[in-house]
């Protein structure tokens, strides 16, 4: 499937998968965003979204030329940006529900915070362990006797020495910069807090076959029920009022025709 076709351009029912963070960030009152990927698949990602001022955000793109970690994505935002505070989002991670738990985590972070998600099989994931009082124990990566049901989603915010940290890392055995090692060097200095996201959040990390299925069924479900679309980027533009009512006229029009560009219509009507 991604032989030609990266992953997070592969579709999750109605629209393609990068869709999906983006439209977390931008609900988490982000509009600066860096989408990071291969030598071969960034220039599609860029054909897709473009420079993001049709939806009032600014996206940059980058090349990462070999897959040397996620942690390498925080050294690779300094040479865009600078030191300043960043939220790290994997592209193949989908999040339905919760917006305004983002926007306040991101608001209010001071070291870097993570969230917790309770899961039935632990040991796929990066797992974190708190006492009774919320404060973190231990964070393990995929462990094969997990010391609690909480996994890590791909959703991480830090302040502005992430990248600091990142570039000091010694590369785990499997030769990449590891984002556990991120968190395990705030852990060691108390800047690290967990938020655990409860069951009114829905989280799928969409890396195989079974778990895209799984997606978009989900999607097809939630928006034929609801008449709602889930991660409309369009939509999430005007709610949150990057732009203004002729300026989502103005980008919707630049939409081929289809049934999502139908829906975008019908909310003008609305």
């Amino acid at each position: 499937m991604t032989g030609v076709i990266s992953k997070q351009l592969q579709p999750i029912y109605d629209k393609p998968m990068v869709y999906y963070p983006l439209n977390t960030l931008m609900l988490a009152g982000i509009r600066d965003i860096l989408v990071i990927s291969t030598p071969r698949d960034v220039t599609l990602f860029e054909q897709l979204l473009g420079d993001g001022s049709r939806l009032g955000i600014s996206l940059r793109y980058a090349v990462q030329p070999q897959p040397n970690g996620i942690a390498e994505a925080l050294i690779i935002a300094e040479r865009v940006w600078g030191s300043a505070p960043v939220t790290l989002i994997l592209g193949d991670n989908l999040f339905h529900g919760q917006s305004a738990l983002f926007r306040t985590a991101v608001s209010s972070n001071t070291g870097a915070t993570i969230f917790g998600y309770h899961v039935h099989n632990p040991s796929r994931y990066g797992v974190v362990d708190i006492d009774a009082n919320g404060r973190i124990t231990s964070i393990e990566e995929k462990p094969k006797q997990p010391k609690s049901h909480l996994a890590i989603p791909g959703l991480y915010i830090y302040d502005e020495r992430a990248s600091t940290i990142a570039q000091g890392l010694v590369r785990s055995a499997r030769g990449e910069l590891e984002i556990t090692d991120v968190h395990n060097a705030y852990l060691a200095e108390g800047g690290l807090r967990v938020l655990t996201m409860d069951r009114s959040t829905i989280w799928m990390d969409t890396g195989t076959p079974e778990s895209l299925l799984e997606a978009a069924n989900y999607i097809h479900a939630i928006e034929r029920r609801q008449g709602r679309k889930v991660a409309c980027i369009e939509e999430t533009a005007l709610r949150m009022n990057f732009l203004t009512h002729d300026e989502y006229l103005a980008s919707v029009a630049q939409l081929p025709h289809s049934s999502y560009r139908s829906y975008c219509m019908e909310l003008v009507e609305q």
